[in-house]
């Protein structure tokens, strides 16, 4: 196939587009991956000093893959499901002869010889790297700022967070730099920053995006997933990373390509429940209305709406405990070695998790037990869940964390996230959907919960969201 560009598509409008709908012109012709990618790599130049999301990129490269993209295209080659579509990957990710920092100065200058799995499939399914993403050091927290390349500012708001640690690639997103991006997510990090950045994060199952390689291969509270700016996008990026791997002794062995079917559902008749506050958790009054104004959207798709929620007693002690294991697994070694390279919130997560008596991890287990077994049977009265996504709004960027909701105060830099973290302990799939705007323009997300390794049906409902608001396509405005 030849291409003929005599010319070239707006910037603006190739930005604009979705993932599926630009994979869907190149694959017709009507523009190719180097249109794409130039547009993408403008975008980047314009948008980039303001907000600080893409933290190395090699446009030079991009541009001769797309290159060999056109090709590969004009040799009449079989397509991959993210053929020509330009890619950002979080800077956790290990990528073959790009630097990998996990935004620690202690990795500042490392650059790997190999992939990770996630990135590999990516790559295999035609998706095309432009650069890595900002991240908090060792994704610990969502506020995304690290001494090695300063924070991330929220494209709709610079004086504000774009949250984390997946902030670089949400802000990256909503700032229209990439189409798709990737992330991790073990207390609200894939679907935290897709609220503050107006956005989509999809938390999927343990196992369901297989990780490797990692220090914790039975961790289930760490998974990777896509992030984009519509659902269907972010279905096509999971159709192209999930699939059993052997490396990874929690993947999932179902075909990954259920991702590709239609969307489109009835949901007449279909049960959710509404828990505002997540059982009891301080939320922001704004968070609060922002999806007050919303049910309303469930009724019209025939959904029946109901205040419940699941008991998640233990939830708070179990996480700290098993995080806090997490990071000892993880980092000891650097923390013996370098804890002068670390910040203090790390280093308390790493000696949590070496000094807490074994006692704590054992309750820890029991209480994740009694909790799955809880939201089992609750998810048999309910299909969805739906509540916040954050406890509060984005927040000023200088501030590293939340230190109170209203009249309660934090006890840790995680505390707030609780309405994360419920989710991530019982292994139920959850997404970050946009459900509109404050009176002051910052972003509000609407979290969905699915039954227990029921990522489509997930998907189905919040399309259905998004198809009814569309807020997704309220676009930030570059500051001057």
């Amino acid at each position: 196939m030849e291409f003929s560009t005599p010319t070239r598509p707006a910037t603006s409008t190739l930005c604009d587009l979705s993932a599926v709908a630009l994979r869907d012109d190149i694959a017709a012709g009507r523009v190719s991956a180097r249109d794409v990618m130039a547009a993408h790599l403008d975008r980047i130049a314009a948008w980039n000093p303001a907000v600080n999301a893409v933290v190395t990129l090699d446009a030079e490269g991009a541009m001769a893959r797309a290159a060999q993209a056109d090709a590969h295209q004009a040799a009449g080659r079989p397509l991959g499901l993210l053929h020509g579509l330009p890619i950002v990957h979080k800077d956790s990710f290990l990528t073959a002869g790009m630097r990998t920092t996990y935004g620690s100065p202690l990795y500042r200058d490392f650059v790997p010889d190999r992939d990770s799995l996630i990135v590999s499939r990516e790559r295999a399914a035609g998706a095309i790297t432009l650069g890595k993403t900002n991240l908090p050091e060792f994704g610990a927290g969502s506020q995304t700022f690290n001494t090695v390349f300063g924070p991330t500012r929220n494209p709709y708001d610079p004086r504000m967070t774009a949250g984390g640690s997946s902030g670089g690639a949400a802000a990256a997103l909503a700032a229209r730099m990439a189409p798709l991006a990737d992330g991790t997510d073990m207390g609200g990090s894939l679907r935290n920053p897709a609220s503050f950045c107006n956005v989509v994060g999809l938390r999927p199952s343990p196992g369901r995006v297989p990780q490797w390689p990692t220090a914790s291969p039975y961790n289930t509270l760490t998974v990777a997933g896509p992030m984009a700016r519509t659902v269907a996008d972010v279905a096509l990026l999971l159709a192209a990373t999930a699939g059993v791997d052997a490396r990874d002794p929690l993947a999932i062995d179902q075909d990954p390509n259920r991702f590709l079917d239609s969307l489109a559902r009835d949901f007449k008749g279909v049960r959710i429940a509404y828990a505002p506050t997540w059982g009891g958790l301080p939320v922001e009054p704004a968070v609060e209305r922002a999806l007050e104004r919303h049910l309303p959207v469930f009724a019209d798709l025939g959904a029946v709406v109901e205040p419940a929620c699941p008991d998640f007693t233990g939830a708070d002690a179990s996480f700290q405990a098993l995080r806090a294991q997490t990071f000892a697994v993880g980092y000891e070694a650097a923390l013996r070695e370098h804890r002068h390279l670390l910040k203090d919130s790390v280093i308390w997560n790493i000696e949590l998790g070496l000094t807490q008596p074994a006692t704590a991890v054992v309750q820890a287990e029991r209480d994740r037990a009694a909790l799955f077994a809880r939201m089992h049977a609750f998810m048999q009265t309910y299909e969805f869940m739906i509540g916040p996504v954050s406890q509060v709004l984005p927040f000023p960027v200088e501030q590293e964390t939340v230190q109170r909701i209203e009249d309660t105060p934090m006890q840790n830099y995680i505390d707030w996230m609780r309405s994360g973290y419920y989710l991530s302990l019982t292994g139920h799939p959850a997404i970050s959907v946009p459900c509109g705007f404050t009176e002051t323009g910052l972003p509000v997300g609407i979290q969905i919960v699915g039954r227990y390794r029921q990522e489509r049906a997930l998907l189905q409902l919040a399309h259905a969201f998004e198809q009814a608001t569309q807020y997704w396509r309220q676009a930030p405005v570059l500051p001057n």
